[in-house]
């Protein structure tokens, strides 16, 4: 590992405890919060190629849609109407994730949990039963405080069950639901889209009903963290459940370091301000980056094309299926490769590797569509062969985006807080990333018909900067328990000016260490 990078993992404090059938299957359970995030990503996006819900609600789009093939590819699409359909779920997440904070401090993870499930589930209902655009507005908006909900709760629900060894794997899990849903969205609007009559549609959004139905009985009959049982008083209630979920009986260091840290959680009256202190400073830029990062990887801009390029090599009318589950199944293992390995081979080796394996893929596909869409955007003949190479680079940029900056960007956030932080941070994290996501959703379209094959060369430049970043600014967070997580900043070339032992006299936020081992103080 570079020195730019980080610490020698091994020098720490470590828990007692096994991976436990009953911590892996509550994760599991926990984990499929991400399919509601998943699913309104696949099915928005499909059923705005629906020809009967344009006619329906946006016309001047269907109209462009159905002129003649020769016209523009870059700008078919451009509505700021459909993008306002599409996005307004990203700003709605966006405000929820900030009364999620309070809530799910305050009351635990499982209430949010709870109310992110009942708020899709009734923006599910307004998407289906829509007779106007107002009402898809509504339920996307239902959607989005669903969401937002969800994703503050989910990740963090997650870093405080598993045990650390096992940490990245299991919160992962958020990451495959996310992709899954994805997939399932994608092989139900192509079923959907067939039906006669055109109400199609109607199924595709409803559907969002059943997944908003898993993530709130789960939260019904998950338990919560011993972190949040602390958190809110219930000490030897959060004993029991620790004992539990670890599968030992000697869990008194771990438990009484989780109590240490509480008392300091509850010494913070207003977390808000207490993230603008000069010691979160490596904590909160890491909540601003990463999503901001995550969100100009260029996935968006890989995806609109996949269709396109599907149709060349011969699919015809199921052309828009088949880019949809080739690279939905390549999302699905990639993000199994990276469960697999991010405990093993680390979250700095994945985030570069990723990165590389991205910035190629994208100057490569960058210049296939300039050599042939050009700059008015008329294909012409595509040949075969070339679609081929091409459909292969964006698979490969899928994979990379899926075991790197697809999982990881919202694994890495919710581990690195403490705990008088955690909700709030995590906020600001699930806020910038819908924030980013809202902004890219809202002017990609316009900035496809306008920068053309520019946008890719855009985006490959800032995974270039995310990069370097992740180089000389992320410390490997691999094996560190979650709430000793602070010496990864004490010991970093650079974050170790911001993080100093006056600020955690007692050597971090729990623990005094000794050269030998640590010892509660």
């Amino acid at each position: 590992m570079p020195a730019a990078g980080g610490i020698a993992v091994g020098n720490g404090k470590e828990y007692p405890g096994n991976l436990t059938l009953f911590v892996t299957v509550t994760c599991v359970v926990a984990a499929m919060g991400g399919l509601i995030f998943g699913y309104d990503i696949g099915i928005s996006g499909g059923v705005t190629s629906m020809p009967s819900f344009l006619r329906k609600f946006f016309p001047s789009v269907y109209r462009k849609q159905q002129a003649d093939a020769s016209t523009n590819q870059y700008c078919q699409y451009d509505s700021q109407k459909l993008t306002m359909f599409t996005s307004s779920l990203y700003l709605a997440a966006l405000m929820s994730s900030i009364v999620a904070s309070t809530i799910t401090r305050k009351f635990g993870r499982k209430l949010s949990m709870l109310f992110g499930g009942l708020l899709f589930f009734a923006g599910a209902i307004f998407n289906a039963a829509a007779t106007a655009v107002w009402m898809l507005i509504l339920g996307r908006i239902l959607l989005g405080f669903g969401i937002g909900f969800a994703n503050q709760s989910v990740p963090l629900y997650l870093s405080e069950m598993a045990p650390y060894r096992y940490r990245g794997a299991l919160n992962i899990g958020f990451q495959l639901s996310i992709t899954i849903g994805i997939l399932v969205a994608n092989v139900l609007n192509y079923f959907f889209a067939k039906i006669k009559g055109g109400w199609g549609w109607r199924l595709s959004l409803g559907g969002a009903m059943v997944p908003a139905l898993i993530i709130t009985i789960g939260s019904l009959v998950l338990p919560d963290t011993p972190n949040s049982m602390i958190e809110r008083g219930k000490q030897d209630e959060a004993r029991a459940h620790l004992k539990r979920i670890r599968g030992i009986n000697d869990v008194d260091e771990e438990f009484n370091d989780l109590v240490i840290a509480s008392e300091s959680s509850r010494q913070i009256a207003h977390p808000w301000t207490n993230l603008l202190q000069r010691k979160y400073r490596p904590q909160l830029t890491m909540a601003i980056l990463i999503p901001f990062f995550q969100q100009l990887t260029g996935i968006n801009v890989i995806m609109f094309y996949a269709p396109v390029l599907f149709n060349t090599i011969g699919f015809g009318n199921d052309a828009s299926l088949m880019s949809a589950v080739i690279t939905g199944l390549v999302n699905v293992f990639a993000t199994l490769v990276s469960i697999y390995g991010v405990d093993k081979w680390g979250r700095r080796f994945l985030f570069l590797e990723g990165g590389v394996q991205m910035f190629i893929c994208q100057a490569v596909v960058a210049a296939c569509i300039a050599a042939k869409f050009g700059v008015d955007g008329h294909p012409g003949e595509l040949p075969k062969w070339y679609a081929i190479v091409v459909v292969l680079f964006i698979c490969i940029y899928v994979a990379g985006f899926a075991w790197s900056w697809g999982p990881l960007g919202w694994l890495v956030p919710s581990e690195i807080f403490p705990l008088e932080i955690r909700s709030a941070a995590q906020s600001v994290n699930v806020s910038v990333n819908m924030l980013f996501t809202f902004i890219i959703a809202q002017v990609f379209l316009t900035m496809l018909c306008h920068l053309k094959f520019g946008l890719f060369i855009f985006f490959a430049f800032f995974v270039l900067v995310m990069s370097i970043f992740v180089y000389f600014f992320l410390p490997e967070t691999k094996g560190i328990p979650i709430e000793e997580m602070t010496r990864v900043w004490k010991t970093h070339w650079y974050w170790s000016r911001f993080v100093t032992d006056d600020d955690y006299p007692n050597g971090g936020l729990e623990m005094r260490k000794g050269s030998e081992g640590s010892k509660i103080v």
